[in-house]
């Protein structure tokens, strides 16, 4: 029984990345089916088996962008929060399931009738968490509130990434990283937090797997 479970994980691992791969290279609407098997070298038995349909399987890859960054961040507090970003600044270069999780959650009008903000909340709650633990240590300003914090390096990420794929492909995101947080850190954090604060983008390519 364990061996048919492995072997079935392995499977649903794989349609995840194969779809990840077209949606990328496709979009949505691009991304048939047939590309998806194809490309994962698996049966319509199989998919239809893990995932029911195409569009649950864009649910699939565009929430499992966690799973890309937060196993590879050891720190914590507000160092957490910035590392998170760093790795997700490098990961958007070489990761087809995260890549591929940002283009469908920026594509929703062509993925079903009703909008998946899961993908926001689930990062909101992270971020949020960092956030948590940075206030209980004394790392934010009086009056900083968590939830708008996180949710406003959110919107400047989403913004952010839509820009630099625009202008570099995405080559120049870990320096635009590092500029936010120059910007955004002096208005949240205690000044000890600021001095040793690290948000270079050699520390997010040393988290890299």
């Amino acid at each position: 029984m364990a061996l048919k479970q492995e072997r079935a994980e392995q499977t649903r691992r794989a349609l995840l990345l194969a779809a990840a791969e077209v949606f990328d290279e496709y979009g949505y609407a691009g991304a048939s089916i047939t590309r998806i098997l194809k490309r994962a070298g698996v049966t319509a038995g199989a998919l239809y088996f893990h995932f029911g349909s195409k569009e649950d399987l864009a649910k699939a890859v565009m929430n499992s962008q966690p799973d890309t960054l937060v196993p590879l961040i050891a720190a914590s507090g507000l160092q957490r929060l910035i590392d998170l970003t760093l790795v997700w600044s490098w990961q958007l270069q070489r990761d087809p399931l995260l890549r591929a999780g940002v283009r469908l959650t920026n594509e929703q009008s062509s993925i079903g009738d009703s909008a998946n903000s899961d993908p926001y909340e689930t990062f909101r709650g992270i971020m949020s968490a960092c956030l948590d633990e940075a206030r209980e240590r004394g790392e934010l300003q009086p009056g900083i509130e968590p939830i708008v914090v996180a949710e406003f390096v959110i919107a400047a990420c989403t913004g952010m990434q839509m820009y630099s794929n625009i202008v570099s492909g995405r080559r120049d995101l870990p320096v635009r990283t590092q500029q936010m947080w120059h910007l955004l850190l002096p208005g949240i954090a205690v000044p000890a937090v600021i001095t040793r604060a690290e948000a270079a983008p050699a520390r997010g390519a040393a988290m890299m797997p």
